[in-house]
């Protein structure tokens, strides 16, 4: 047990050191020179740029470094005026109700003032709006706004701007020689699409002529700020909203010397290719050489490697929105898999007949998930393949279980399902998370809720599948060596959800309680309210370390673990969790989510309840075979409700843990069942075959 934990101490050092957790001070950076333009072209995406419809754009993006850009601030989709008011504040913004355009600025003199400004600090709770532009003026920065929604980023805290114009006709290189920091609103496109002022509730609302006819007008506008730009500017190219209904990964490029064919991406997303709103703002700063405040929650954004063409970034967002279309029909099908198989499974189960086809049933039923994930090792481009490559997958995972020697033993399915799902979720993280990005169980950066680490339904995959495996050692091995392994291997699953490699909040809250409860339960001691609650915080105070040290770092090496310690810091930590328990709260009512855990634990309970009447005592044969697999069990339905009140994806949590968890343990006590009776056949036959002298 002291070389285990040894060896775990040694593990996580280098899972913190890998992360840069325990570098050193960042180097001083260089004083920036030159000039920065950033041109927003509201709801522009990759599909649009064309050398005969966009010129300029189009010659714009091939001489840059180029990525998608997720525009996601708080709802669901991104207006204009949001996404120009998340430019400003540097972090996700909204200025509330159903919004369109950005307002109008009222000229004064050479600059203008946003009307009404103080809405967005006195009502809608915007008190970062302007660190864009109070930033510049105490750097002594001149800015020139270009358009509505240039003004409103360039704003100061008072809603002024420096310098405005109306429109790029009225600016030529000798003006804007004047100011280092130029910024641009390109509205033709999306205007057309605003209904009464507003974003529409429909994902396309114009025909493809019309909004080809709008992008031309837009490329002439950036056309004509381009022929008259300065030639040491360096230009951003943002597609700042959407357009619609229904979210888009948008375009992104940068246009400096060196950056031509290149990638583009970000530290805040960990990745090559995608980059977020608020990095605009720190790459703005960073460029001019202006001190970037600690409220910005952006890193300026990365060149990445060569090669990058348009096509690559089309089948990004094509590959997010096959992702969308399907996810919910996903999780329908599950749930109503889910509540069919507990159905059939009670009636065939009480009258002692299909135990094979049950069991076979609930071992392809749990591995549905890993597939989700496995899917991604396959080059698929289309919901057909999509669908084709998970039930492939599940079909092969369900043929390992069933293929070799440990199919003989009861719970030799639950060690590779539970096993593979664990493996492949550790090996993920440590490869990057390729396989959850743009998963169907996962997360895909068009939702911009997550970019990197180890999303919430995989949280709750990866803990059930660690601790399921882990009591089958248990069960091989007991007493100390299984006791080590569940503490082990659970701590450092755990640790990989919670360094920067996962860089999960709530996950790690829930899993130390589950691997808590586990090993005491298998060390015979007596679990309490307090002991539970002690573990809670324990689980608490190891998150808030990782974040701690996370939150060391420079600002643009932190995760979102770290970032919340600087929200915790300025204050803003409250609105941020008041958000996720509304999300949490929501997915109570979801019709996908709460099927599957009422009817899971419905019949976990009344087959423990009433097991001959249930399940042919079904569960009592399997705990009875492993008392292991119990507290394992009971370990995972811990993690799964804690974990369903600490993160914002609530029931999910719970209902993905119950769909792997309860399967497997039925298929187990079904091979306890069908062993039981093989062996009372033989001995059967053994009775009546006659003695040999």
């Amino acid at each position: 047990m002291r070389r285990a934990l040894v060896v775990l101490a040694v593990l996580i050092g280098q899972i913190l050191a890998g992360q840069g957790l325990f570098t050193g001070p960042a180097q001083a950076r260089q004083e920036a020179t030159g000039r920065v333009a950033l041109i927003g072209v509201s709801g522009l995406h990759w599909n649009d740029l064309t050398q005969a419809d966009t010129p300029n754009l189009w010659e714009l993006a091939r001489s840059s470094a180029i990525g998608s850009l997720s525009v996601r601030t708080v709802g669901g989709v991104t207006c204009p005026y949001d996404g120009w008011l998340t430019v400003s504040a540097g972090t996700r913004s909204a200025a509330g109700y159903w919004c369109g355009a950005p307002p109008t600025p009222e000229q004064r003199g050479a600059g203008a003032v946003i009307p009404d400004y103080r809405y967005l600090t006195d009502v809608a709770g915007q008190r970062n709006a302007g660190t864009l532009g109070e930033s510049l003026k105490a750097a002594g920065q001149c800015s020139i706004a270009i358009g509505p929604g240039a003004a409103l980023a360039l704003a100061d805290r008072q809603g002024a701007v420096q310098r405005y114009h109306p429109s790029p006709l009225q600016v030529g290189t000798a003006d804007l020689q004047q100011c280092r920091m130029i910024a641009m609103d390109v509205d033709d496109l999306v205007l057309p699409y605003l209904t009464g002022g507003k974003l529409p509730k429909v994902p396309d609302a114009l025909g493809p002529a019309e909004r080809r006819d709008a992008l031309r007008m837009a490329d002439a506008k950036a056309g004509a700020l381009l022929s008259v730009l300065p030639a040491d500017t360096t230009v951003l190219l943002a597609g700042l909203s959407d357009h619609g209904s229904v979210p888009h990964l948008r375009v992104a490029a940068l246009r400096e010397p060196g950056a031509q064919g290149h990638l583009l991406g970000a530290a805040s997303t960990h990745r090559e290719d995608i980059s977020i709103l608020p990095d605009l703002t720190a790459t703005v700063l960073t460029k001019l050489g202006v001190p970037v405040p600690s409220t910005v929650i952006g890193v300026p954004l990365q060149v990445g490697g060569a090669g990058a063409t348009f096509q690559q970034l089309q089948r990004a967002d094509a590959t997010a929105q096959a992702i969308r279309s399907i996810k919910g029909i996903y999780f329908t099908a599950v749930a109503v898999l889910q509540v069919l198989f507990y159905l059939i499974a009670f009636l065939l189960l009480r009258r002692r007949k299909g135990l094979a086809p049950v069991r076979f049933a609930a071992v392809a039923l749990a591995a549905l998930p890993v597939s989700s994930y496995l899917v991604n090792l396959l080059p698929w481009s289309s919901l057909p393949q999509l669908v084709a490559g998970v039930l492939g997958w599940a079909a092969v995972v369900t043929g390992v279980a069933f293929a070799g020697p440990w199919r003989r033993r009861p719970l030799g399915p639950l060690a590779v399902v539970a096993g593979l799902t664990a493996l492949t979720l550790a090996g993920d993280l440590l490869t990057g998370t390729t396989l959850q990005l743009n998963s169907v169980m996962g997360y895909s950066a068009d939702v911009g809720a997550r970019y990197y680490g180890l999303g919430n339904i995989p949280f709750a995959l990866l803990a059930t599948g660690t601790l399921l495996a882990t009591t089958v050692i248990a069960h091989r091995w007991p007493g100390k060596v299984g006791l080590a392994a569940i503490v082990v291997l659970g701590a450092f699953a755990m640790v990989l959800g919670g360094s920067g490699m996962g860089s999960d909040f709530g996950g790690v809250i829930a899993f130390v309680p589950g691997i808590a409860v586990t090993a005491l339960i298998l060390a015979g001691k007596r679990v309490s309210l307090v002991k539970l609650g002690a573990f809670l915080v324990a689980g608490g105070v190891i998150v808030m370390t990782f974040a701690w040290i996370n939150y060391l770092k420079p600002a643009d090496e932190q995760t979102h673990l770290g970032r919340f310690v600087g929200q915790v810091l300025t204050g803003e930590a409250f609105d941020v969790i008041l958000r996720k328990l509304q999300a949490m709260l929501a997915t109570l009512l979801s019709p996908n989510l709460m099927p599957i855990v009422i009817a899971a634990a419905a019949f976990l309970v009344y087959a423990i309840m009433r097991p001959e009447q249930a399940s042919a005592g079904v569960v009592p044969a399997a705990f009875e075979h492993s008392p292991a697999l119990r507290a394992g069990l009971i370990g995972t339905l811990v993690s799964g409700v804690v974990g369903m009140l600490v993160n914002d994806s609530g029931a999910a949590v719970l209902s993905m843990a119950l769909a792997l968890a309860v399967p497997l343990l039925l298929s187990t006590g079904i091979g306890v069942l069908r062993r039981d009776r093989e062996e009372q056949v033989a001995g059967s036959v053994s009775d009546l075959t006659p003695a040999t002298k």
